[in-house]
């Protein structure tokens, strides 16, 4: 091998993890989602609940690539959703993923008998790729309601 294509190949070589790490930070993280919904829950708690819902659903503040604020009434009914608005308002507690798994009843049941913590995984658009995909919710009770965030996992 000759020195142009020696290092010709170590600098391709070079640019593929680069270009995986690009791809990668273009998707949150857990742990991202978790410091989200514990940012939703203190600004609640700090600027009241009409406030909050309304930058959760249209402001820009706590949206960033695929993670998103959504927050539920313990009896499923959609209080904000920051993918998608015409949510807001809706019972949704039947609602179910593409395999028959309940999205809604999931999350309030980890809010009413954990406080907190993350749920089984489910299917579910991406706002960002518009495709149905594997997403893991991360929950956390405020008074009466479910604060969540999840990250897409495929």
């Amino acid at each position: 091998m000759n020195r142009h294509t020696f290092l010709r190949a170590a600098c391709l070589l070079a640019l593929v993890p680069a270009a995986r790490l690009a791809i990668a930070s273009d998707r949150a993280s857990a742990p991202e989602a978790e410091a989200l919904v514990k940012k939703a829950a203190a600004y609640i708690k700090a600027n009241g609940a009409e406030k909050a819902y309304d930058e959760f659903t249209n402001g820009k503040g706590f949206k960033d690539r695929d993670l998103y604020i959504f927050v539920y009434d313990l009896s499923g009914k959609c209080l904000a959703h920051g993918a998608n608005a015409k949510l807001v308002g809706k019972d949704l507690i039947g609602l179910k993923d593409p395999d028959g798994k309940p999205l809604v009843k999931m999350l309030i049941d980890v809010a009413k008998d954990k406080g907190q913590g993350w749920t089984e995984a489910v299917k579910f658009r991406n706002p960002v790729t518009e495709k149905i995909q594997t997403r893991v919710n991360y929950i956390q009770r405020v008074g009466e309601t479910a604060v969540g965030s999840g990250v897409y996992t495929d």
